[in-house]
């Protein structure tokens, strides 16, 4: 049921369905405790549309079923570690949409070795790669978005606290989480005249595939519930729900800024 304009008489679907007639691409997401399954139910439950992407054929088995179930309009593979591959899914995104508001970056990747040990010690192919998925994507998605997002509309990355603060274990990953936070306010400034918002999502610790990489990640989890004010650590669809906000013309006047989804834990030393 449409909501009903007290003045006009006439129902107001956008009312209820904020997102409704936008279109949207998601990426990252690997299993139902993706936080970019999250952001994507979310969003379609405001009445986007969206296009999903998986990175592997033998995660596709996995991720197809909750295409299927979120109604995707595109399951396209995408692995931005190969040149043309992010070009090429946004093209087919034009293809079927013609038009993009919003689009989540959702993906990160690092060496172990380089996660767990010294930045110093990082090796010149382990930190080209870590920064070239996790954060020169995000700029070239943006790229080849622009000329579709012809209305403006939002893009939005994920980030972490050690972008910030050092956080153990995190070593060569909080460097390059920094720049993609700097990367977000440059974005923000470039692509402001077209009315594109950008923004750094920055959960708290979640028990998601890509944190059971992070070693004594269930430390930081308990550590982070104990120092939190709201007294618990965030749920995925807790940062599922801001995210979706974002790309929504509630967000229109706000851009270029890290916002945090952690119970508060980030204000605490």
């Amino acid at each position: 049921m449409n909501a009903i304009n007290e003045q006009t008489g006439v129902g107001d679907q956008t009312l209820l369905l904020p997102l409704a007639g936008k279109k949207g691409l998601i990426t990252g997401i690997a299993n139902d405790k993706s936080i970019a399954y999250a952001v994507a139910r979310a969003v379609r439950a405001l009445g986007a549309d969206i296009a999903q992407t998986y990175q592997k054929e033998k995660t596709a088995k996995y991720t197809q079923p909750l295409a299927e179930a979120l109604g995707a309009r595109l399951f396209e593979k995408l692995d931005v570690a190969q040149p043309g591959s992010l070009e090429g899914v946004i093209e087919k995104c034009g293809a079927e949409f013609g038009q993009i508001d919003f689009a989540i970056h959702s993906m990160a990747f690092c060496e172990a070795d380089d996660l767990h040990g010294r930045v110093i010690d990082t090796s010149e192919s382990g930190f080209d790669s870590a920064m070239n998925i996790s954060c020169h994507s995000f700029l070239r998605m943006a790229k080849a978005l622009e000329p579709l997002m012809t209305e403006g509309g939002s893009l939005i990355t994920m980030s972490y606290l050690g972008a910030e603060r050092v956080v153990r274990n995190y070593g060569v990953m909080g460097i390059i989480k920094a720049a993609l936070e700097s990367a977000v306010r440059y974005m923000a400034y470039d692509l402001g005249p077209k009315g594109i918002r950008v923004f750094a999502v920055s959960p708290g610790p979640i028990m998601t595939r890509a944190a059971s990489g992070i070693a004594n990640f269930n430390k930081l989890l308990e550590a982070d519930a104990v120092k939190a004010p709201l007294g618990h650590t965030v749920t995925i669809e807790e940062v599922g729900a801001l995210t979706a906000f974002l790309c929504t013309s509630g967000s229109s006047g706000m851009t270029g800024q890290t916002i945090y989804v952690d119970a508060g834990a980030h204000i605490v030393a």
